[in-house]
């Protein structure tokens, strides 16, 4: 478990900067026709531009086919996913198309820590129930972070995720969570988004993790919970198994004496979740706004 402090608390701000003006960037190409190999691109050179280095490049892979000369590493500089695919999607050659919803998770390794934020973009003229998503998922990882505060459970963080999804008649894939973050990638404390009674780690000033929920669409008489389906055979693109459409939101957050602080923003932000005032906490014109494709400023 990482506790940041001082000079490492600074580092991570820049690094959380860092990731969200690379993310800017790529969703500044986002359009039909554009192909993920390309915001891939993107991506690289802007973290090398940062003076940074993107952390997925090379990073082992979680669904390992039990090599070791590592031929499972992740081989690219950003994780691309497209409708159905959950999260990890590997950049290809395919465009993408009108009505596409496509996830770009940015982490950038920059001054000795790692900075990890992500969101979901429409591409093009997306469908009201596409759109729809896109927006809750957003608010249930606002909500999840309007929950953070010294003395909380990490508990906490789910059961108001998973409120706001299922709210809306939305599922929370529960196989895949957030996670500390700071000097290394992955780290304690695992952060469930949905209600895990076991999730019960006090959080504490200093923390650093992220928030990063993925809803599914929910098909009639599947159940409330979402599920993963097969491992694609590069050992990382994790789609649903019924193939509806998920979407993720992710940012980096610090834990403060008050509440929580957004890292994963730039300076002129806004910082809605550093008091106890929970309705200002979620009223959505104090968050930070969604980053704008080529095609749309969503606001």
């Amino acid at each position: 478990m990482q506790l940041a402090q001082g000079t490492t608390v600074d580092a991570m701000r820049r690094a959380g900067s860092a990731a969200r003006r690379v993310l800017a960037q790529i969703a500044a190409e986002i359009a039909p026709g554009v192909t993920t190999d390309w915001l891939d691109e993107v991506c690289h050179h802007a973290c090398i531009a940062e003076g940074g280095y993107p952390s997925p490049l090379g990073y082992p892979g979680p669904h390992s086919s039990g090599l070791d000369d590592g031929s499972d590493a992740f081989p690219k500089s950003l994780c691309t996913s497209v409708n159905e695919v959950i999260c990890h999607g590997i950049p290809d050659d395919r465009p993408l198309r009108d009505g596409d919803i496509v996830n770009c998770d940015v982490t950038i390794y920059l001054g000795g820590v790692h900075g990890d934020h992500s969101e979901t973009f429409l591409v093009g003229e997306a469908d009201e129930a596409s759109r729809r998503l896109v927006e809750v998922t957003r608010e249930a990882m606002y909500h999840g972070i309007a929950s953070v505060r010294p003395g909380a459970e990490v508990r906490d963080i789910g059961r108001a995720i998973q409120a706001r999804a299922e709210a809306e008649g939305y599922g929370v894939i529960r196989e895949f969570i957030g996670h500390g973050v700071g000097q290394v990638f992955h780290s304690l404390p695992n952060i469930p988004h949905y209600y895990d009674a076991a999730a019960r780690t006090a959080l504490r000033e200093g923390m650093t993790f992220t928030v990063e929920p993925m809803i599914a669409m929910v098909r009639r008489g599947g159940g409330s919970v979402p599920r993963v389906g097969k491992i694609w055979s590069d050992h990382w693109t994790a789609p649903t198994a019924d193939g509806s459409r998920t979407a993720q939101f992710e940012h980096t957050v610090l834990v403060t004496d008050d509440g929580a602080e957004l890292l994963t923003v730039e300076d002129d932000e806004p910082q809605p979740f550093r008091s106890g005032d929970v309705a200002n906490k979620l009223d959505s014109s104090t968050w930070p706004r969604q980053l704008s494709t080529a095609g749309a400023d969503i606001g």
